[in-house]
């Protein structure tokens, strides 16, 4: 709690808004790939929209990420799962084919959503709008940049329940992929919380991150 000053919960705060913000992105592109696709589910429940609102989870959108702000824990958090029916996708579209374009949606529209915050840093930048990493803006562009690439790397990670299980189990020919569900799905949970709490997944996403802030510096520097 020492840490707990008016720059930690500003910085605290300006986090949890980008990432409500990517949060939203991402179910919003679950639920627009699903209604291109055919299936209306979401899009009725009115889940094409960047509105929070829409895709609060009370424990993952609120209560954890608000949490970990005021207890000096890395900002993690969910929204609410897209709802999608593959029956009523196109008949042009397969079963296998849909499932994996609406999983694979929200990771991708995450990358897609940091690359437009880098490339948003660079303009500013080098356009002279931004003079010093200090500057709020500046904090937020790469705020925008490392939740967007974190979001994409763990959700693309193939263990339910997270997007990548799903692209994994229908991507997988012949009937690896019910296989692969029946071996990995009963312990997904697990197996995510110890990627967690072990730092697995911070040994792989860290230098991820560095690799893409060094590409990013790189054109302005």
């Amino acid at each position: 709690m020492s840490d707990l000053n008016p720059q930690h919960i500003a910085l605290g705060l300006t986090t949890y808004v980008v990432l409500l913000f990517s949060l939203s992105f991402h179910e919003s592109a679950h639920a627009w790939m699903a209604w291109k696709l055919g299936d209306d589910t979401a899009k009725n429940l009115g889940r094409v929209s960047l509105n929070p609102i829409v895709h609060i989870d009370p424990i993952g959108t609120l209560l954890f990420p608000l949490i970990q702000i005021f207890t000096s824990v890395p900002l993690l958090g969910w929204a609410k799962p897209t709802p999608y029916d593959p029956t009523n996708y196109r008949r042009d579209v397969t079963m296998r084919k849909g499932h994996i374009l609406v999983a694979a949606a929200g990771p991708v529209s995450n990358l897609l959503l940091g690359l437009f915050f880098a490339v948003a840093l660079i303009v500013l930048v080098r356009a002279g709008f931004i003079q010093s990493p200090g500057e709020f803006l500046y904090n937020v562009l790469v705020l925008g940049v490392g939740l967007n690439v974190l979001l994409a790397l763990f959700n693309f990670i193939p263990i339910p329940p997270l997007d990548g299980s799903k692209v994994a189990s229908f991507g997988l020919p012949g009937d690896l992929g019910e296989r692969y569900d029946r071996v990995v799905g009963p312990y997904g949970f697990l197996i995510l919380m110890l990627l967690l709490i072990s730092g697995a997944f911070s040994y792989v996403a860290a230098p991820v991150q560095r690799f893409v802030f060094d590409v990013i510096r790189s054109f302005y520097q």
